[in-house]
């Protein structure tokens, strides 16, 4: 029995009875994928070793009798490869579950990017380097409480509502510091509240999904309501797995009003333990009043992973951002510069 294992068990019996722990089960999990890489960034080239959201997460479940269910998951990132760092801010919820669906309260991903931009995000899960860098993730988690219903004919629904409490949430726009623009009291607000709805439809080969977000943000200097609307569509054929997401994003404020629009298409071979993948994103240019800054990009990604097990895969990739002149999208890069990445790895579940 591991040290946390009994760590766990220990704080179950402070914290209830026999009776409790016959009814209830905790589990411990977790992931570690690390990268070695060679990057250049902007005109700088260097040699880095990379943690790819490494994770340790407990998750527990107690039966309540009447079909209902109470449970917890909380999840925490930490540094695989200099160990560093640990805590509870990736994933954190309790929850209640019954035949009518399962209420939520913590911070979490919301149902609108679980059903769009991580759904086909298939080569590395929407990790590291070559992460998705172009979807606007809008909703401010934190202080959540979220609705999923039970699948009705392969559908099923999520509606999520984050509570404001003055909390402090930096304004921007995906890509874009407009801190020299605004100065400090411009963009450091305070969360004001913010709603996302999804739904997800799986049959068989066939996979759909929507999502839209809003959520608005007050500061010194102007108050922003910001939207984003997403689609997505997945198909296997076969050993083919095929995937696109659509996003509209609107930012509206007093002292400027845009929107952009972006969309992914992915690829996925398998031939036995290996992988192939393929993916492009394109953020176009954002329109309204930024109209004529050159904030276009383009990602691009190819990947291979070797499946030694169900559970640990090696694998390698390729991923580059060209960036327009004025625009920042990425890991470490500034405004117009470009960001490119040969990675080596290993991920391992448990």
């Amino acid at each position: 029995m591991t040290k946390t294992t009994r760590l766990m068990l220990a704080v179950l019996a402070v914290c209830g009875t026999s009776a409790a722990l016959a009814q209830s089960s905790v589990n411990v999990y977790g992931r570690i994928n690390t990268t070695v890489e060679h990057q250049k960034i902007g005109n700088q080239s260097l040699s880095a070793m990379e943690s790819n959201s490494s994770y340790i997460g407990f998750r527990g479940v107690e039966d309540l009798g009447g079909g209902l269910k109470a449970g917890f998951q909380l999840e925490g990132n930490f540094g695989s490869d200099n160990g560093a760092g640990f805590n509870f801010q990736r994933h954190s919820e309790i929850n209640l579950s019954g035949s009518l669906g399962t209420v939520r309260l913590g911070k979490f991903n919301v149902g609108s990017y679980l059903a769009t931009a991580d759904f086909i995000s298939m080569h590395n899960h929407d990790t590291g380097t070559s992460s998705d860098a172009l979807y606007a993730y809008v909703f401010p988690e934190g202080n959540q409480i979220s609705y999923r219903s039970p699948v009705f004919g392969g559908v099923t629904a999520e509606f999520n509502y984050g509570f404001g409490e003055k909390a402090a949430r930096k304004t921007g726009l995906p890509g874009i510091d407009l801190t020299p623009v605004l100065g400090t009291a411009g963009v450091d607000g305070e969360h004001k509240g913010a709603f996302d709805a999804s739904l997800n439809y799986a049959n068989g080969p066939l996979g759909l999904g929507l999502g839209y977000t809003q959520a608005k943000t007050e500061a010194a200097a102007f108050d922003v309501k910001e939207q984003q609307l997403g689609l997505r569509a997945s198909y296997a054929l076969g050993d083919l797995t095929l995937g696109a997401y659509y996003q509209y994003y609107k930012a509206d404020a007093g002292v400027f009003d845009t929107k952009r629009h972006a969309y992914r298409l992915a690829a996925m071979y398998t031939l036995g333990a290996s992988e192939f993948h393929a993916n492009v994103g394109r953020a176009q240019s954002y329109k309204g009043d930024l109209d004529g800054a050159k904030t276009s990009a383009t990602q691009w990604t190819l990947g291979y992973n070797y499946n030694l097990s169900k559970r640990t895969k090696v694998y390698g990739y390729f991923t580059k951002i060209n960036n327009g002149n004025d625009v920042a999208y990425g890991p470490y890069v500034g405004t117009g510069d470009n960001f490119r990445s040969i990675a080596v790895g290993v991920r391992h579940l448990f």
